[in-house]
C-alpha cells in the first residue's frame, strides 16, 4: 500500500515550480504575519535545496532577515504594504524573467 506523502514534503515538491513559489509568498505577504513570513521562505530555500546553495551574500541576507523575523517579529516593508493598502495598491511577487 503507497505511503502518504506529509503536508510539508508536499508543500517543498510543489514549491519547486517558480509560479507556486510566486503565489505562495504573494498569499504569505497578504496575510500580514511576518512569523509566518519567515517559515514559508524557509519552505521556499528548502524547496530549492537549502541555504547552503545560495552565495554568501545571500546566506548573510536571509539570516539577517530571520533574525529580525524571530526576535522583532515584524520587518518593515509591511508598513510599506499598510501604507499601499490605504492608497488602494498592494505588493506583488512574480517570477523573475530569465
Amino acid at each position: 500500500m503507497p505511503r502518504s506523502v506529509s503536508y510539508h514534503e508536499g508543500l517543498v515538491k510543489h514549491l519547486q515550480d517558480p509560479l507556486e513559489v510566486a503565489s505562495y509568498i504573494e498569499v504569505v505577504l497578504e496575510e500580514g504575519d511576518p512569523k509566518m513570513l519567515g517559515k514559508a521562505l524557509k519552505n521556499v530555500i528548502e524547496a530549492q535545496g537549502g541555504i547552503d546553495r545560495f552565495p554568501e551574500e545571500v546566506k548573510q541576507c536571509y539570516e539577517q532577515l530571520d533574525l529580525m523575523l524571530s526576535e522583532q517579529g515584524k520587518i518593515e516593508f509591511y508598513c510599506l504594504s499598510k501604507l499601499l493598502d490605504a492608497l488602494g495598491l498592494q505588493l506583488a511577487v512574480t517570477v523573475k524573467s530569465a
